[in-house]
């Protein structure tokens, strides 16, 4: 899943030894490394073609997942296109459930409130 410019010697033999034994393997290999640079460089407008691939490459672990994006393309597609994320409000989140565990038990509601204004 690395770049491959990432990987050490022994790997990339390891992979271009792989990648001679197994056709089907060598083709997942390279449609996984052309998602993940879509991902990296956020290009979203590239997913129709790629999925287009992967219906093609008779892979069947592969068109499982093209499945599952299929169905929610636009979402995967702003994804990949828009600056924008969630993720800020994404650790605000794990980071209030965090303390909601730790509390659990213990005094009530008061309390809790306190920590999580304290906290945030």
């Amino acid at each position: 899943m690395r770049d491959p410019k990432k990987l050490d010697e022994i790997e990339r033999e390891d992979l271009a030894a792989f990648c001679q034994a197994s056709a089907p393997l060598k083709k997942a290999y390279d449609l996984l490394q052309e998602f993940l640079l879509m991902v990296h460089k956020r290009e979203g407008q590239r997913l129709d073609a790629w999925l287009a691939k992967v219906t093609k490459s008779e892979l069947p672990e592969l068109q499982s997942f093209a499945a599952g994006v299929e169905k929610d393309k636009d979402a995967v597609k702003a994804g990949l296109t828009w600056p924008i994320n969630n993720g800020r409000v994404e650790g605000h989140v794990t980071k209030l459930k965090l303390i909601k565990r730790t509390m659990y038990g213990r005094a009530g509601f008061a309390l809790l409130r306190q920590r999580v204004l304290h906290t945030v």
